[in-house]
């Protein structure tokens, strides 16, 4: 089944060139099933789109994507001449056609645009924050899923490459769009917002993620207030009523503001998560800690918005499943891990250490702290902070992992030096496998322990080890 015709696909890119056959030789249905940007997923009727990365170029692996089965593909006009000047005769061995176009990546993006508007009765939802958007997400779908068919960004597919690529897993039937969105570099949100043109839009929070990057918290509000810039005046923007960027954020909205609360009558169930009152209604929601509360808050919003019934808002909070690395609870061989790793910023680092202060528990309790990326020149500062949050903590023992731990590690050792009636045992390394021989030795049975870290120190390595070694 054709995700779009390639009459379709040329109308969509205005610079787009056929190349590999006659445009008039082209049956009118034809077109392709699916768009992949690696080679080694391509199969047959496939549009393979060629990135041009800094580290790789998608072009070098066009006639591998052809050999797979992919029909066509989207190739740059620049590429076209000198090195990449086979490309031609690579399509036309293989009977493949090109779309020459000025940018491949804006080309699918006008590409996935195109694509949506094949589903004109699709309610179209866009989450974007600094944190908890992946969380938000999947905890909405699980509610509206309880009355209508929702297709969702897998994992965190949600980057100026993911989002058009998820955009095409939509297919007839499908009734609500659920679609995170990211970024990476400014100006990433407001290319994302208009390629999906939500209907509903919401921001999560406004925090120090991609603060390196951006360079000041006013310069990140503005970066996720661009998740409205394409609103037309029928839309709804949903703000957390808490953050304290909630005025500018709602400011000159074309369409509708509404803020939502983050917070709710509720009773901590500790690692069990939580009971709490909504509408009048007990729901057992099973994520644990305060920021998962936020995030179940901001989903009813959006199912609200979204015209679910109190039942069915009910019945989804409660069937909600921890994702791989966030609020996962790791219960084998006597430990209890608290495996939180998938990402970290200074706010949720902060959250993580809280909750797990704050957990009735009679064992040891032993934080293990990865490095938070893409801090920038506030860097040393966040990580100096966290270091001061962890010796007035609740740990009996504290990890640290990763070069920009140094500076939490000197605020520990400092507490140590002057004896401070606080201070811990901690251990700072950059090595993994220090880390996980380390680790592995003092661990015990009865202990609490808490994974956070940013993707790349890939901590869940530890619970890993920590899981085999008690079988």
């Amino acid at each position: 089944m054709n995700l779009m015709t390639f009459r379709r696909l040329c109308a969509a890119l205005p610079d787009a060139v056929m190349i590999g056959t006659a445009q008039e030789a082209a049956p009118e249905d034809a077109g392709f099933s699916s768009v992949r940007i690696d080679s080694r997923a391509c199969s047959a009727g496939a549009l393979f789109v060629c990135l041009a990365g800094t580290l790789q170029d998608g072009h070098r692996y066009a006639e591998a994507a052809f050999k797979q089965g992919a029909g066509a593909a989207l190739v740059e006009k620049a590429k076209l001449s000198g090195e990449m000047s086979g490309l031609k005769a690579v399509a036309r061995q293989y009977g493949a056609i090109l779309f020459a176009v000025d940018n491949t990546l804006r080309a699918l993006q006008d590409a996935a645009r195109a694509y949506l508007e094949q589903f004109p009765g699709l309610l179209k939802i866009g989450v974007t924050g600094s944190s908890g958007k992946t969380t938000v997400k999947e905890i909405a779908g699980a509610i509206i899923s309880h009355e209508k068919k929702v297709v969702m960004n897998k994992g965190n597919l949600n980057s100026e490459t993911g989002l058009p690529l998820s955009v095409f897993e939509v297919r007839d039937g499908d009734e609500v769009g659920v679609f995170e969105m990211g970024m990476n570099r400014a100006g990433e949100i407001r290319e994302l917002s208009r390629v999906l043109k939500p209907h509903i839009a919401l921001i999560t929070n406004i925090g120090e993620a991609h603060i390196g990057m951006l360079g000041s918290l006013e310069a990140i509000a503005a970066e996720k207030k661009a998740v409205f810039s394409g609103f037309t005046g029928k839309e709804t923007a949903l703000i957390p009523a808490s953050d304290a960027f909630r005025d500018f954020l709602s400011r000159d909205v074309n369409g509708k503001a509404v803020f939502y609360e983050t917070a709710c009558p509720a009773t901590s169930l500790g690692l069990e998560g939580a009971e709490l009152e909504l509408d009048g209604e007990r729901i057992r929601f099973p994520l644990p800690g305060t920021h998962n509360l936020k995030n179940a808050l901001a989903a009813v919003a959006i199912a609200k918005e979204a015209g679910i019934a109190a039942s069915s808002i009910k019945k989804g909070l409660e069937s909600v499943k921890p994702l791989f690395g966030r609020s996962e609870i790791i219960r084998r061989g006597g430990a209890t891990i608290i495996q939180d790793c998938y990402n970290a910023n200074p706010s949720s680092t902060a959250a993580a250490i809280a909750f797990c202060d704050g957990v009735a528990w009679s064992g040891r309790r032993i934080y293990v702290i990865g490095s938070m990326l893409e801090l920038g020149a506030y860097s040393e500062a966040a990580h100096a902070q966290i270091g001061r949050l962890l010796a007035n903590s609740q740990a009996d023992g504290v990890y640290l992992f990763g070069a920009e731990t140094r500076a939490a590690a000197d605020i520990l050792e400092k507490f140590e030096e002057n004896e401070n009636p606080g201070r811990k045992p901690f251990f700072f390394t950059e090595n993994v496998t220090e880390l996980i021989d380390s680790a592995a030795r003092d661990i015990q049975k009865g202990d609490l322990v808490l994974l956070k870290g940013s993707r790349a120190c890939a901590l869940e390595r530890l619970a890993a080890a920590l899981t085999a070694e008690r079988g």
